[in-house]
């Protein structure tokens, strides 16, 4: 049986010609025009783009967004940014990539139901619909690159006042790479083991006095060290111009496509204490005594995504204290996958040694269309300086998911004997899987289809006052109307939620380069805030034409201090924090759910970024996170009690560490050498709400070396997971986990011009 179910079409094997081309045609060209030039010429040409270039400090002083009304010194929450130069240093592939630098975020895993794509959980709680791109939600499962990212910003605990429903834990803002008002070329090439091949090109052109055109291109394919079968395939393009370059008035145009074709990652499934156990008590994934084993199927499995994302941006500075930016963006984002569950639920893993490859789809398509307008600047009132934020956002997001039929979807017990073998491909060995099997069912599209659709309108405001040059109060606001329809042939529900969300802090600054600070924040989550795109841990109550439930209400109490040290170039920080999520939905009787449940993360975490000396650079942090579900109600699904089940109340939440640190840190050796290493541990984690299956605690090691041969070109090489360890960065609630890669080694080739 062939891969035939695809529907997104692409060419990156044609961008990967193109962008190998510019690289070598410009580079080419421009390294043979430096060659002729004078030492002086090139050392004012270096100077000059030294001058205009972003520095390349780990350190990062302010948010992007202008939500936040203070510099992140002064900002009372935890807030982590995860610059350019980490993501350059760690040879970071992809948002996953890039965040395993921050300790305290761990990413869940997708099947059908729950979709493929990032689910980063932050402290414990999930914010798989909580990231957004330059301040605007992107909505929508998916796989995200960052080519095209300048940075990543973290903001740790309850968040819906500034970016609306969820955020229980936090969010992640991605920080697009704009035009800037200087030339420069930027082209790379990455090789690697496993076949991994990366090129991209980010080039910047001013054509008018105050205009800007910007393009970044990337193409990927790679296999993953350690797995058998699995690839890669992707490429992106994002073109942007911005007109009014350094006047008062500004607009910016610009798009983003990403598609990629995958043979994705089947997982491990977990095993069973015993051969005769009908339920797990404590276990943990089981290769089978081969780490390699790949449980899928090439004839059948496959995955394709695609994003397009259309903005315009307009700003407008009345004076230097008044600002107004208005977006408009259109998204349209989507999935189409069949994917082999390794399903451990039919006791095949424990009794017989084999494993039914159950077989999960999807094919979804998210849209969403967002007017955002915002108004901010600074003001004196009552002699006090007031730096405000204040803003209105209307949103519309609708969500179609449908998915294919299996003939084997009955044929679970692979026993010697068992029905499941009566199809050949639809079992196979634990010890020794064959992805080369032929799958001989039938797999017919369906196209019966849930839709789900939305519409929010939103109003904020956000102030921080300072009292005296001792002391700040920041203040915020969010009044959010949120209704939320989902219906198939046979069901329909809606939900009308409109709720308030808070925030309050009060910063003392002992000195100029330090703060210590208490704030408080809340979130909501409503009924229906994942538009059927993801876990919904609050979903729709189908089959009712109207769901009573009410949104989730999480609070959040911390106290921290934040310090910038050695010649202001290190930041510092540290947290303390107790979150408290109430009015969970949970099992209360037979086919009855109230918001009577609670949840709660009582935690620390510290961090350190930035010049330590000239030389000498470092990215570092450190999360103790004890959680437990205080109530958890009845164990149940769909309505159904389990009769008999033990209860979850007092057990941990899932996916997340008690402990988890990072450290990555570079060194000059020479003016052209730099060398560099991390390690990245994270404790033990549960799958379930039962803690009933684990992944392993783990420690991976990685280093790096630069040379910088000279202004225009340089080379860096990266070896990551360096001891080869096998470990684990996603446990899914049941049957299966995510391994990680093996070891592998990237070298990268950069010029810049």
């Amino acid at each position: 049986m062939s891969r035939q179910y695809k529907q997104f079409h692409g060419s990156p094997r044609l961008l990967a010609s193109a962008v190998g081309v510019a690289i070598s045609t410009v580079s080419a060209a421009q390294m043979a025009q430096a060659a002729e030039a004078d030492n002086k010429a090139i050392t004012l040409g270096a100077t000059s783009v030294t001058e205009q270039a972003p520095a390349d400090s780990y350190q990062t002083e302010q948010s992007a967004s202008q939500k936040y009304t203070a510099p992140l010194r002064d900002t009372p929450r935890a807030v982590t940014v995860v610059p350019q130069q980490v993501i350059k240093d760690t040879a970071a592939l992809n948002l996953q990539d890039a965040l395993r630098t921050v300790p305290g975020i761990t990413f869940g895993a997708g099947e059908g139901g729950n979709p493929q794509g990032d689910r980063p959980i932050i402290r414990g709680f999930d914010a798989q619909g909580d990231t957004y791109i330059d301040g605007v939600r992107d909505a929508g499962a998916q796989s995200r690159e960052i080519f095209d990212i300048e940075s990543i910003e973290i903001s740790k605990g309850p968040n819906s006042a500034f970016g609306g429903r969820g955020s229980a834990g936090g969010s992640l803002n991605l920080v697009s790479k704009l035009p800037k008002d200087y030339d420069f070329l930027d082209g790379g090439f990455v090789y690697g083991s496993d076949q991994t091949r990366r090129y991209t090109l980010d080039v910047n052109r001013k054509f008018l006095d105050t205009a800007a055109f910007r393009l970044n291109l990337m193409s990927h394919e790679q296999n993953v060290a350690g797995r058998d079968a699995i690839d890669y395939d992707r490429w992106g393009v994002a073109p942007s111009v911005t007109f009014g370059l350094g006047t008062d008035t500004r607009l910016n145009l610009s798009y983003y496509h990403l598609e990629s074709d995958d043979l994705p990652d089947s997982g491990i499934p977990y095993g069973y204490s015993s051969r005769t156990a009908t339920a797990h008590v404590h276990d943990k994934p089981n290769d089978g005594g081969d780490s390699d084993n790949f449980y899928g199927l090439k004839d059948r499995d496959f995955r394709k995504t695609r994003a397009d994302i259309s903005t315009i941006a307009f700003e407008h500075d009345f004076n230097d204290g008044m600002t107004l930016k208005n977006t408009l963006r259109h998204g349209n984002t989507g999935q189409d996958y069949i994917l082999t569950q390794p399903d451990d639920s039919k006791r095949n893993v424990s009794q017989y040694g084999t494993v039914w490859r159950r077989a999960n789809s999807r094919v979804s398509v998210t849209e969403t269309t967002t007017n955002q307008t915002d108004l901010f600047g600074e003001f004196h009132a009552l002699g006090f300086k007031n730096s405000y934020s204040t803003g209105l956002e209307l949103t519309r997001e609708k969500t179609r998911v449908s998915g294919y039929t299996y003939s084997t979807s009955a044929l679970t017990n692979c026993s010697p004997t068992g029905n499941g073998n009566s199809v050949s491909g639809n079992c196979t060995s634990l010890s020794n899987p064959n992805p080369d099997d032929n799958y001989g069912g039938t797999i017919t599209r369906n196209r019966a289809t849930t839709e789900t659709a939305a519409d929010t309108r939103s109003l904020y405001a956000f102030d921080t006052i300072e009292l005296d040059p001792q002391w700040l109060l920041n203040l915020g606001a969010r009044y959010d109307s949120f209704d939320t329809t989902s219906h198939s042939a046979t069901t329909q529900a809606t939900n009308e939620s409109n709720f308030w969300n808070w925030q309050a802090g009060i910063t003392y600054k002992p000195a100029e380069n330090g703060s210590i600070y208490a704030s408080f924040a809340t979130s909501a989550t409503p009924p229906g805030g994942l538009i059927g795109d993801g876990s919904e841990g609050n979903p729709l109550v189908t089959g009712v034409v109207s769901s009573d439930l009410e949104p989730e209400t999480t609070k959040n109490y911390e106290i921290g201090t934040k310090w910038d040290l050695f010649n202001e170039r290190v930041s510092l920080t540290a947290a303390i924090f107790r979150t408290e999520k109430d009015n969970t939905r949970i099992l209360v009787d037979a086919n009855t759910y109230q918001n009577a449940g609670k949840s709660r993360v009582d935690g620390v975490e510290l961090s350190a970024s930035g010049k330590i000396t000239d030389k000498w650079q470092v990215f570092a942090g450190y999360s103790y996170l004890d959680s437990e579900l205080v109530n958890a109600g009845l164990t149940g699904r769909n309505g159904a009690v389990t009769a008999g089940a033990a209860q979850y109340s007092g057990n941990e939440m899932p996916n997340t560490p008690k402990n988890s640190a990072s450290l990555w840190t570079t060194y000059q050796l020479m003016p052209k050498v730099t060398i560099g290493g991390g390690a990245f541990y994270v404790d033990q984690v549960f799958g379930d709400a039962g803690n009933t299956v684990y992944v392993p605690s783990y420690t991976r090691y990685d280093a790096m070396a630069a040379y910088k041969l000279n202004k225009h070109l340089d080379f860096q090489l990266n070896v990551q997971n360096l001891t080869d360890k096998t470990y684990y960065d996603k446990a899914y609630a049941s049957h299966f986990a995510s391994q990680a890669a093996g070891r592998t080694v990237l070298l990268s080739t950069n010029f810049h011009f």
